[in-house]
């Protein structure tokens, strides 16, 4: 074992209260294997519970963390003696020939992250209620679940494939079919246009004609009245939104769209607003936003759209990108959630689910959420930040470096979606994108595109990994522990060589 003895030992427990702590306990069980956390409090607001646990670990050994939402590049594996950075969720230590994983279970009620060093690992329960203690009102609340997978001779991609699956015991919720197609955000940049969307899904069709899987083209921000922000209504130039799914759908493909669920309409209600500085958006917790939601999701499905992508509501709720929390999601003290009695986790699990409940036979992706919240939640996960349809090196560190080390995620904790091929002024070099196309539609996961004017090359290439897509395959980055995008892959048992730079 890489560890001196499990995780799942007896560790030492620190809570952390608004004030001095009258009656608030946290308490370890060993239940189904894992290390249950459970945290009771009639009158006293907690913030924290710390456990720690004195384990001795080789600093050479090598660690790879998670993100809190999407990864920004900047996922690879460190040596435990350098590594400076929280482990939010999971990790996965390695010596290159045996990994071990610890973390929590998917779906916790808390925000947990961990600190790894050769002498001791700290894990740090998020319980707050936004930037204050939760007032639990006498509730005794599950807060995580602790788990820890041990893996002699394993290679650390397989290692964490089984980690994932011991973290996410439940099925997730999955297509029975293929999900590729277009999305016009990598060319339009939120200035799409209907006889667009109508042109996209008409080559796309085209391109895919001799198959059996209907694909999807999604319009992305740019359809409604303000950009990026709410209403949810159509634009002038849109009109009908029931008439372009109906034009989409007579087109041969399946129509879908993006929202920024928490973004706040003109003359919203005062309390349904959270509130930080200059930074406002509806308050999830509050029953007047939950109400307007149920409403937009509803009118989306009157209209027809099969594919719903909701995006922003981690940043939104918490003011910040994925890459720039550390510890927490916010450090921000003194805001709170108009519902002060569950954890900030509870909030947003409560929230994925009310857009789970009301999109009934609707294909969802999240983007820009908690990963480890949606497992289960959503059936399509954006693991990445964007790639770019005018950058293939920004293509390149967030598309490759995603798909790499959160490929083990994908048809368990969800479908992942590594982001877009994209071109959109047929400035990219087509020969390195061709290469991402190729990989993408080798991976089992989702395959979008955006590549509005293709050249008889592309529109070739885009056939190929359409057909690609329909077929099973066994994919792998080779050199996983060395390179953060990697070059080498196993495809169906071939060693192939990307030239990515």
């Amino acid at each position: 074992m890489l560890f001196e003895k499990t995780p799942l030992s007896a560790a030492e427990i620190e809570l952390v209260t608004t004030g001095k702590n009258a009656d608030a306990v946290a308490e370890t069980a060993m239940e189904d294997g894992a290390l249950a956390l459970y945290l009771t409090a009639d009158v006293t607001p907690v913030r924290f519970v710390r456990l720690t646990w004195r384990l001795q670990t080789d600093p050479a050994l090598l660690v790879l963390r998670d993100a809190w939402e999407r990864s920004y590049a900047d996922l690879g594996f460190t040596p435990v003696g350098e590594n400076t950075r929280a482990l939010p969720w999971y990790f996965l230590l390695t010596d290159g020939k045996n990994s071990a994983g610890f973390g929590v279970r998917v779906r916790p009620n808390a925000f947990i992250s961990f600190r790894l060093t050769p002498e001791s690992l700290t894990a740090l329960v998020d319980c707050r209620a936004g930037g204050v203690g939760v007032e639990l009102e006498g509730r005794r609340l599950r807060l995580c679940e602790f788990v820890f997978g041990d893996y002699p001779a394993a290679t650390p991609f397989d290692a964490l494939t089984a980690f994932c699956r011991l973290m996410c015991p439940l099925p997730a919720r999955l297509p029975d079919f293929p999900v590729f197609g277009t999305n016009d955000w990598y060319y339009a940049y939120g200035h799409n246009t209907p006889a667009q969307v109508l042109r996209d899904a008409e080559t796309l069709v085209a391109q895919s004609a001799d198959q059996t899987v209907r694909p999807f083209t999604v319009m992305d921000d740019g359809w409604q009245q303000n950009g990026c922000a709410a209403p949810w209504l159509p634009s002038e130039a849109y009109a009908d939104m029931a008439e372009m799914a109906r034009k989409i759908r007579n087109a041969g493909a399946r129509p879908g769209l993006w929202f920024r669920p928490l973004s706040a309409p003109p003359e919203t209600d005062p309390a349904m607003l959270l509130r930080r500085g200059d930074r406002v958006c509806l308050d999830p917790s509050h029953p007047g936003t939950r109400a307007l939601l149920r409403m937009d999701l509803r009118r989306f499905r009157t209209w027809g759209y099969e594919l719903i992508k909701h995006d922003y509501s981690s940043y939104d709720l918490f003011s910040a990108w994925g890459k720039d929390m550390a510890d927490t999601v916010t450090e921000e003290d003194g805001w709170s959630f108009y519902d002060r009695s569950h954890t900030g986790a509870e909030t947003v699990l409560s929230f994925y689910r009310l857009i789970r409940e009301e999109t009934p036979g609707v294909l969802l992706i999240a983007c820009n959420a908690f990963s480890h919240l949606t497992a289960g939640l959503t059936d399509l996960y954006r693991t990445g930040d964007d790639t770019s349809g005018r950058d293939w090196a920004r293509t390149r560190d967030m598309g490759v470096n995603t798909l790499a080390f959160r490929l083990p995620q994908h048809g368990i904790f969800y479908l992942v979606d590594a982001d877009c091929v994209g071109d959109a002024d047929g400035t990219e070099p087509w020969e390195k994108n061709r290469q991402w196309l190729s990989l993408l539609s080798h991976s089992n996961t989702a395959l979008f595109t955006s590549v509005p004017h293709p050249t008889d090359e592309q529109n070739e290439d885009l056939k190929a990994a359409y057909a690609a897509v329909l077929r099973r395959h066994d994919l792998r980055p080779v050199d996983l522990l060395t390179n953060k995008t990697p070059a080498v892959w196993e495809i169906d048992g071939r060693t192939v060589n990307f030239d990515w730079d």
